[in-house]
């Protein structure tokens, strides 16, 4: 299974503080051991949400806001793991180098499987297809 873990954002990351040189080491060996073990598929963290902007759809129409934004919603980085269970993910998560205060989301990734009927077998080939072209570095 896959699992998107959501590092939140505070008022440091979204005034562009950068890690410390020994947070970037801590983080980094961490990354390794989730690498050496085949659990870490992606991980990034992400500029302030001052860089960013929203489109929000509504009644026919999309209007675009820039950053920054206010809220306690903000996401200031993440991973894309793959463990076997929840309770896997969880344990991995658990020794995420954060300091107290830090809470991490983890969120079971939607499967082709979990679509049901709604996905007809054009909708599978399409989304392999475009996996595919993903992966091979031929989307654009």
């Amino acid at each position: 299974m896959r699992f998107m873990v959501i590092v939140p954002a505070n008022e440091q990351t979204e005034a562009g503080v950068m890690p410390t040189e020994q947070e970037l080491t801590a983080m980094g060996k961490f990354n390794e051991e989730m690498v050496q073990a085949g659990v870490l598929l992606a991980g990034e963290g992400l500029h302030p949400s001052a860089r960013g902007a929203r489109i929000r759809f509504a009644e026919g129409a999309t209007t675009v806001a820039n950053g920054p934004f206010a809220g306690s919603n903000l996401v200031a980085g993440f991973w894309l793991i793959q463990a076997g269970s929840l309770a896997e993910a969880i344990a991995w998560m658990r020794r995420a180098p954060f300091g107290e205060g830090v809470v991490l989301e983890i969120r079971p990734v939607l499967e082709m499987e979990d679509f049901g009927e709604a996905l007809t077998p054009e909708l599978r080939e399409q989304d392999e297809r475009l996996r595919s072209q993903t992966e091979a570095g031929t989307a654009r």
